[in-house]
This record gives structure tokens, C-alpha cells and sequence, in this order.
């Protein structure tokens, strides 16, 4: 199988049997060769038990082996590894299901393979989707939950580059799941890619919490296993829960490499004192991959600031830009270079043009007519990128704001999604709409928003970050935590757009209620609106996708007071 992504795990485990994959959630640590092994006598019990090459099969598990194992097995026995998200909380269980079962009408999904640590959710999953069928998975060396009948042995299907190895279901999925389907041939050019633009190499090793069924989790962690480096996985709730006591755990594991979005790193320094980071050693963290998110210019420089008693070095920090339908890279910068920002004209900015302002640093806060950009790098290799006009799709020259186009050997042909007129993958000459803006100047992208997020008003465009910026700055916003979308005003849809805010808050009354004219004083008066419909919210009230990322177009609906 070479050339495929189980073929990937075999070579790994072929040169080096014995490198460890520790889970520090789970208190266990496997091989390269425990998890090829138990991943190839699966996949033959899979492939007895009835699944055909290019049957699409979820996998459901938290951050521990038996997801390898699945995820390797489905891919050895041909069929279309299917990540499948975990739920936000046990809230979240109605919609959780609801979310589950488009995704498997969407891939004609019938079996879901199935951590035993998850076994009270599967009960709960198996009276909502009676059509799937729930198996469980073991860790390497444990006996699974339940026995099972003995099943014969089954040669494993001859699988090419070009079947499909992936489909991964996009963390901003709402009622209307869209899986972006990659080939083995992507996959591996992706992989290939990340270890080529950080230069990956024995000398390190990676220490990741994001979820492995998020691209930004899941390719990062393959891109270690394809080296062959030591592998350290931790789960998301325990990031969440001590930032603090995950760096110290990451500093003991001796990992070079982590991926986080930027609230993340927001996350570390609040949890961390001054005096706690002069305690650490951070100077063998290498590459600290900040995506999925914007990068904010002052999380990097508190970070740095913080943390460079520890060792850790501003070139480490590494903002990136990339997605699922890339098979996660697109843009890197230079290895060791320190964030570079640009300090734009706010007011040009929304008008389709990056004017950098003067005097000033491009490091310095957002002020009332700017806005700080993250520079994010160049094409990985084998990616071409190139900025168009939305409406016309005439490429645009550099300073000016335009929709980023991709092509490469990792981008995606395609998705499956249950809306027949939605777009099938590529564009003429292979180009793939993103859907996110940017402009480039010498080469370097700076990341400005996403198309379908802007908000018009009067005719006049409005970034939400602009918003969001000016409103994380007020006192009395919980964690800074708020979003800004599109409004009507007035009853009905014929009223005029307007900006509608929505913060969480701890605030009661009184207090509540002059948080609320402050933001739509503060607001209005930088943004030169009339007005700014606000909406306060309890705390962890804004949905987000699976990797933190603010679910902009599900906040309209959230009710609010004020």
C-alpha cells in the first residue's frame, strides 16, 4: 500500500517499531508497531465483517489510541475514514445528534467505529441513528469492552493513491453538513508539505490538544507520525481545564511542536504568572503553529513577552493559514522569523484596500481608524494561491483585498454535502474558491476575514473583527468574548442591515445595562455608525466550531437582552 495513509503507519512502524505515542489524558503510551499491528487485524475483521472499498466509516473516539487504530484500519480496508465530531457538553446532546445524523445521510455512513470510553453516548446515538451500526474499538493490548464472536481472516482490498482516504466534515458545519473529501494522494502530498515547511526533522517531537477529529488536530498529528518523531496527545478538556498545568506537562514531555488558534495562547498567559514563566523551560519549543483563527497582534506579543524568561524565542511563534480542503497548509512563513504584522488604514481596509499607516508599529493595538493584520507567509510547497475579484474572479494586484484561490496536489476535488447545487470541489483550471479575503504585498498574505461574514451597511462593508476589537476592549466583556454579525432593523425582512453584537457578560442590572451602552457608544462612535443593536449573553453562550473558532452565522440567533 504504498502511497497510501496506511501505508504511511507501516513504513513508520517498519523503521521505527518502538517509538512511543504517548496519551498523557489517558495515562498510556503505545508504539508505532503496537498501533500497526492492532490497526492491520482490525481492518481484516473489518473487511470479513462486510466493508467494501469506498464505504464511508466514523470514527468516534477522544484523544487515545483505539482513533489511530480505527482510523488506520478503515484506510486498510479501503473504505473512507469519516472523523466525527464529539459533543460540546451534555447540553449540547439534542442538537449533538441532530448534527450526527446529517453527517451520516450525507456519507451513507453505516457502521461508526467507537471508543469503549464513550459507551453511555453510543447508547444514547444508537435510539437516534437505529441505521448505523456501532462497533467498539480496543487499545493496543487491551481486551475490548464486550467479546466477540471469532471472525474469519480476510485479505485486505488493494487500495490506490486516488481512492478516497477522508472525508472531513468542516468544524463550521451547521444544519447543513459538508464534507470535504480527500484522496490518499492529497493526504500524504499535505503531510508532506507541513513536514517540508517546518523542516521536521529527528530531532523533534510533538505535543498536541486539539481534537483529533479537527483538521488542524488531525493532520498535525499525522505529519509526526509520517517523520516518525515521538508523539505526546493530550485531550481538549484538559487544555480547557489547566492551561497551566498542560505547559508544565509539555515542557516535561520535551515536544517541539505544538498547534494551537490564538485563544489558546490567550488561555496560557492568563493561566501563567509573570513569576510561574521564569520558572519553565521553554526553549526547546520549536514551532508554536497559531491557525484557525485570526492572530491577534497583542495575544502574540503577551505571549512572547511572558514567556521569553522560559526561553521561548518570537521566531517560534509560527501564524499559519490553512483548511480542510487543503489537507490543512496553504501558507507558511519562514522558519524562525518573528510575526510579522501591518498596520492598515481600518477604513480602506474595509473598502477592498491595505493602505499601511505611518507613523507607528505594525506590533502596536488596533487605534480608532486601524487594524493590525497578521502576516501568515507564502504557499507551502506544491500550493499555488492566487487573490480574484469575488464578483468577477480577475485576479487583483497586491493592497488589494481579494478572495484566496487555491491549487495542489493536497486540495480537495470535492465534497459531499446534501444540497445537489452546491459547488463540487474545484473551479475552472483547478482553482478551489476559499471563501476567506486577503491581500498580498511582496508575496507575504495577510488574512483580512471571510466573504460571508461582512457585514453592509448604508452600503458601506464592516469587517466584524473591526467590531469585535473595539468591543473586547470595554470593561465588563467576559474573557473579551463577544461576536458581531448582520442584523435587520425593524421588523420584517425588508429592514436595513445593521451591526448587531452579542457579548457574554457576568454583568446583572444596572451594571448590565451600562456594558451595553458603552459598546454601542464605543462602537458607534469608532466605526461612525448611527447605531449598533448589542445583545449580552451569559458566558460560553457564543457557539464555536470543534477547534474555538466563533460560529459568527449561529450567533444571530442566539436571544439576548439590551
Amino acid at each position: 500500500m504504498t502511497g497510501t495513509v496506511a501505508g504511511l503507519l507501516d513504513q513508520t512502524a517498519a523503521r521505527r517499531p518502538g517509538q512511543p505515542v504517548r496519551f498523557w489524558s489517558e495515562a498510556q503510551s503505545v508504539s508505532y508497531a503496537e498501533l500497526a499491528s492492532a490497526a492491520r487485524a482490525l481492518a481484516a475483521e473489518l473487511v470479513a465483517e462486510g466493508v467494501r472499498p469506498g464505504d464511508a466509516v466514523g470514527v468516534l473516539s477522544p484523544n487515545a489510541p483505539e482513533f489511530f487504530v480505527a482510523l488506520f484500519a478503515v484506510a486498510a480496508a479501503g473504505g473512507a475514514v469519516c472523523p466525527l465530531p464529539l459533543p460540546f457538553g451534555l447540553r449540547d446532546l439534542g442538537g449533538y445528534g441532530r448534527r450526527l445524523a446529517g453527517i451520516a445521510e450525507v456519507a451513507r455512513m453505516r457502521l461508526v467505529l467507537s471508543s469503549s470510553q464513550l459507551s453511555p453516548l453510543v447508547e444514547h446515538l444508537e435510539g437516534i441513528l437505529p441505521s448505523v451500526r456501532f462497533r467498539t474499538v480496543a487499545a493496543p493490548g487491551q481486551p475490548p469492552a464486550a467479546p466477540t464472536p471469532p471472525t474469519p481472516a480476510a485479505a485486505l482490498p488493494p487500495v490506490t493513491p486516488d481512492d478516497v482516504a477522508i472525508v472531513q466534515f468542516t468544524s463550521g458545519s451547521t444544519a447543513q453538513p459538508k464534507g470535504v473529501v480527500l484522496t490518499h494522494r492529497n493526504v500524504l502530498a499535505g503531510l508532506a508539505a507541513i513536514s517540508t515547511g517546518i523542516g521536521l526533522g529527528d530531532g523533534d517531537s510533538g505535543g498536541f490538544w486539539l481534537p483529533l477529529f479537527h483538521d488542524m488536530g488531525l493532520f498535525g498529528v499525522l505529519a509526526g507520525f509520517q517523520a516518525g518523531i515521538p508523539m505526546h496527545i493530550w485531550s481538549p478538556v484538559a487544555f480547557i481545564k489547566s492551561p497551566d498545568r498542560w505547559l508544565r506537562e509539555f515542557q516535561a514531555s520535551g515536544a517541539t511542536i505544538s498547534a494551537m488558534p490564538n485563544f489558546g495562547y490567550e488561555m496560557l498567559t492568563a493561566a501563567v504568572s509573570p513569576a510561574e514563566a521564569a520558572e519553565l523551560d521553554l526553549a526547546r519549543w520549536r514551532i508554536a503553529f497559531n491557525g484557525a483563527e485570526p492572530v491577534l497582534a497583542p495575544t502574540v506579543a503577551e505571549f512572547t513577552a511572558r514567556f521569553a524568561p522560559a526561553g521561548f524565542r518570537p521566531g517560534a511563534m509560527f501564524p499559519v493559514y490553512g483548511m480542510a480542503e487543503a489537507t490543512l497548509a496553504v501558507t507558511f512563513p519562514p522558519v524562525g522569523r518573528a510575526p510579522a504584522f501591518d498596520r492598515v488604514d481600518r477604513d480602506a481596509l474595509a473598502a477592498g484596500r491595505a493602505v499601511r499607516m505611518t507613523p507607528g508599529t505594525p506590533a502596536e493595538p488596533d487605534g480608532a481608524a486601524a487594524r493590525v493584520v497578521a502576516g501568515v507567509g507564502r504557499p507551502v510547497t506544491g500550493m499555488e494561491l492566487r487573490l480574484v475579484d469575488p464578483a468577477t474572479g480577475d485576479p487583483v494586484p497586491d493592497d488589494v483585498v481579494g478572495e484566496i484561490q487555491i491549487r495542489g496536489a493536497s486540495v480537495t476535488s470535492g465534497y459531499l454535502t446534501q444540497d445537489a447545487a452546491a459547488p463540487a470541489g474545484a473551479g475552472p483550471q483547478g482553482w478551489l474558491r476559499t471563501g476567506d479575503l486577503a491581500y498580498q504585498r511582496d508575496g507575504e498574505v495577510y488574512i483580512t476575514g471571510r466573504l460571508k461574514e461582512m457585514i453592509t451597511v448604508r452600503g458601506a462593508n464592516y469587517y466584524p473583527q473591526d467590531v469585535e476589537l473595539i468591543a473586547r476592549a470595554v470593561p465588563g466583556v467576559f474573557r473579551g468574548n463577544c461576536a458581531a454579525v448582520a442584523g435587520t432593523a425593524g421588523a420584517g425582512e425588508g429592514g436595513a442591515e445593521e451591526v448587531v453584537l452579542v457579548a457574554e457578560t457576568t454583568l446583572t442590572e444596572a451594571a448590565a445595562d451600562r456594558l451595553a451602552a458603552d459598546l454601542r457608544q464605543r462602537v458607534a462612535a469608532e466605526l461612525g455608525l448611527a447605531a449598533v443593536t448589542v445583545r449580552l449573553v451569559k458566558p460560553r453562550s457564543i457557539p464555536r466550531t470543534s477547534s474555538g473558532k466563533v460560529r459568527r452565522l449561529a450567533t444571530r440567533d442566539i436571544p439576548g437582552s439590551r
